[in-house]
């Protein structure tokens, strides 16, 4: 071997590093080995002790602590955070367990088997309870991220990591002292809990007076990742790890980077390509296969491989029977809390350079080699595992939604859902809010659904200036999607008005979702949508969502959704409930339906069956006359959503005219989306002379007198908001 690496020119080291990337993934995929492990196989050849072609210098020290902590803040960030609390209770035990079996065994172990002193023992067996989830890639690619088993593998780590670290300190504690003194122990878990509430309190309030104000996602990135290592710093200063700081700031800034946005989109791809395999091909490089020569080295790995492996699988077998979940749940289990790695590393350090008040280490060279040896063979086996658990899970999830498919007016022969989505844009300005907000209610990431998405700019003159706005406006709409993988298909058109283009497109490639921005008045007769959106419903009868936001769409605290009496009767019923349950999952907040009791339990069947997970609350609204009440509790972070009608349609009322006044007054400047749900070809019916009983009356008006109470109410409301009394926050009143 060398003394010195073949490739010290730093573009030569770049390739190399590439090179590994680009092939060790295609190579192995052949045989069906997880490219992490080739990841990890390709650091030790080209390693310090394999052929020696790269030195692991401080290039890949720095960026080796980078992809570690981007592994968890990808962990942290890609968490469906309904069903994480839902599986909240379950992680802790599984937590305990995976903490409490591995600590015992392997205090056990290293005290009447290997010989240590008792405190050794403890820092040692810390290690074995410790774990990193260096597998979690693998479920990522395969899917399976928001499964139970998965996610209550990432509780348990975060509790295993926790704990393995209290213990560490505590011994170190104990050998600076002398003796065991709780008060550092106690010191250190306060500082903790106090490092954890400041983070969730602060981050999301700077995360949202950032966004508001910079709106480029270059910025942006650039910010979210300054957060993360920020967390990541100050949780070395309090003597913590710095992967807890990074997965903490991943959970807190889940919220405000939707899974469909584009800034999701560069996180996932910056990690993935650079810095994570950075990181696999360090450990890789830190592996001396010389010390399997060592018989002693042989041995005493083996006791500790042995102790590593065990310990895990028993509490892997333990939670799936309390659970009662099945063979692959718990080989994810097994595969995501087996691998040893950063924390395994800094125990062993920690313990090689104490030294006893005999002159001897804490551990001694042979307990550090077997520690590099089994953190080879971990990180080898747990892709393996978790890759084999991964496919059976997902296989389990197609049969189970192939046995739960029914027939639907809207799904194709095939069983699958088709939208076909159309965008208008008429300026650089306004065309890639709109389409951000396309991507989030498309469902783009739903199963068995298939997505077209059309970007349309409408003009009827061919000077160069107006041939430039809509080339710019499309560009600009395209970019957006690009960055979020989305295919997107442009339209530029000529035609005799916008009006007139968007309704030909929407017959040609059987547009199903129009999503416009909203008409702003210039002039006092202006109406409230404008003379083209009015022509527009007037002229199709697909669903039209027109916006407008102030504020960036991923800082929303609430969707406020009104929907009108006798909605749940229209066709596009299902279609509006999914577009905002598939706005509600990308941002993360919660949602408040105010409507009329009788549509509760429509709304919860669609949700229900669709499988939304989202936190969806329901206000009882008896008639419009509750408007005034709902809108003096809306704040300036959260999205109105009024479920309109069009003119003779089955939800359609005398009242529906007067709400657009409504909207005008007391939602000037709140961000609003207004929704037309499709109607039938043969369910519109426009009230005129010739058709005087057009409008449905079955529905009973209630009587004058029981509105008496109902309008002092609103009395008082409409007070309160002209006198600028200060909005609640809470949902209690809504």
């Amino acid at each position: 071997m060398t003394t010195t690496p073949l490739a010290t020119s730093p573009i030569t080291i770049f390739f190399i590093v590439l090179a590994i990337i680009l092939l060790a993934p295609i190579l192995l995929n052949r045989l069906r080995i997880p490219h992490i492990v080739g990841m990890i196989v390709a650091g030790v050849v080209v390693g310090p002790y394999g052929f020696h072609i790269l030195d692991r210098d401080s290039s890949f020290q720095i960026f080796g602590e980078v992809g570690i902590l981007y592994l968890m803040f990808l962990a942290g960030i890609e968490i469906d955070m309904y069903h994480l609390k839902l599986n909240f209770r379950k992680g802790i035990l599984f937590g305990i367990l995976t903490f409490v079996i591995p600590m015992a065994m392997g205090t056990a172990v290293s005290y009447y088997t290997l010989h240590l002193n008792l405190p050794t023992s403890v820092l040692l067996a810390s290690m074995f309870a410790s774990h990193t989830l260096i597998s979690y890639p693998v479920a990522a690619r395969y899917g399976v991220t928001k499964t139970p088993s998965v996610l209550i593998s990432v509780v348990g780590t975060i509790f295993a990591v926790v704990g393995a670290l209290l213990a560490l300190a505590t011994v170190v504690n104990i050998n600076n002292e002398g003796s065991f003194d709780p008060t550092s122990t106690f010191m250190l878990l306060g500082e903790m809990i106090i490092y954890c509430l400041s983070i969730a309190w602060i981050y999301p309030r700077l995360t949202r007076f950032f966004f508001k104000r910079f709106s480029d996602r270059v910025t942006q990135y650039v910010f979210i990742l300054a957060l993360v290592f920020l967390s990541a710093w100050i949780a070395k200063l309090i003597g913590l790890e710095g992967v807890l700081g990074a997965f903490l700031a991943g959970l807190v800034l889940n919220r405000y980077v939707p899974p469909a946005s584009p800034l999701m989109a560069r996180i996932e791809f910056v990690g993935n390509a650079i810095f994570i395999p950075y990181f696999l091909i360090g450990v890789g490089m830190m592996i001396n296969l010389s010390l399997v020569a060592n018989w002693a080295t042989i041995t005493v790995s083996a006791i500790m491989l042995a102790v590593a492996l065990s310990s895990k699988w028993i509490a892997a077998w333990i939670a799936q029977l309390c659970y009662r979940m099945s063979g692959s749940d718990r080989r994810m289990f097994f595969g995501l809390t087996t691998a040893h790695t950063a924390v395994a590393l800094a125990v062993v350090t920690i313990g090689y350079n104490t030294v006893m008040p005999d002159g001897s280490r804490m551990m001694g060279e042979t307990i550090l080699n077997s520690t590099v040896l089994v953190i080879l063979i971990t990180c080898a086996i747990a892709p393996i595992v978790t890759a084999k658990a991964a496919a059976s899970i997902k296989l389990r999830m197609l049969e189970e939604e192939e046995k739960g498919e029914e027939p639907d007016s809207s799904s194709v022969s095939s069983g699958r859902s088709v939208t076909n989505m159309l965008v208008p844009v008429s300026n650089p300005v306004t065309a890639p809010g709109l389409m951000e907000l396309a991507i989030m209610i498309s469902g783009l990431h739903r199963p068995r659904h298939d997505l077209s998405v059309y970007t349309l700019h409408v003009r009827n003159d061919n000077t160069p200036k107006s041939r430039a706005i809509g080339r710019v406006s499309l560009d600009l709409a395209r970019q957006v999607a690009s960055a979020a993988d989305l295919p997107v298909t442009p339209i530029e058109r000529f035609d005799l008005n916008t009006i007139t283009g968007v309704v030909n497109v929407t017959e040609e490639r059987d547009i199903n979702t129009i999503v416009m921005g909203m008409h702003r008045k210039s002039t006092v007769v202006d109406s409230f949508l404008g003379p083209k959106i009015e022509q527009l419903l007037s002229l199709t009868r697909r669903m039209l969502v027109i916006s407008r936001c102030y504020t960036p769409i991923n800082t929303v605290s609430r969707l406020i959704v009104y929907a009108q009496a006798n909605a749940q009767f229209e066709a596009g019923f299902r279609q509006w409930v999914m577009t905002v349950g598939n706005l509600a999952h990308e941002l993360g907040c919660r949602t408040i339906f105010c409507c009329h009791p009788d549509m509760h339990p429509a709304i919860r069947s669609v949700l229900r069956r669709e499988k939304y997970a989202i936190r969806a609350h329901f206000r009882e609204v008896a008639d419009s006359d509750d408007f005034p009440l709902i809108a003096n509790k809306i704040n300036d972070d959260d999205i109105f959503i009024w479920i309109s009608s069009r003119p003779g349609s089955v939800s359609w009322s005398t009242e529906t005219s007067e709400l657009p006044a409504f909207i005008s007054r007391y939602f000037s400047r709140n961000n609003l989306i207004v929704i037309y749900p499709e109607i039938s070809a043969d369910g519109l019916r426009v009230q005129t002379f010739a058709d005087p009983l057009a409008v449905d009356f079955a529905v009973g008006s209630p009587s004058l007198w029981s509105k008496i109470p109902q309008w002092i109410k609103v009395a008082i409301a409409r007070y309160r908001h002209i006198s600028g009394k200060k909005r609640s926050r809470t949902d209690l009143d809504l």
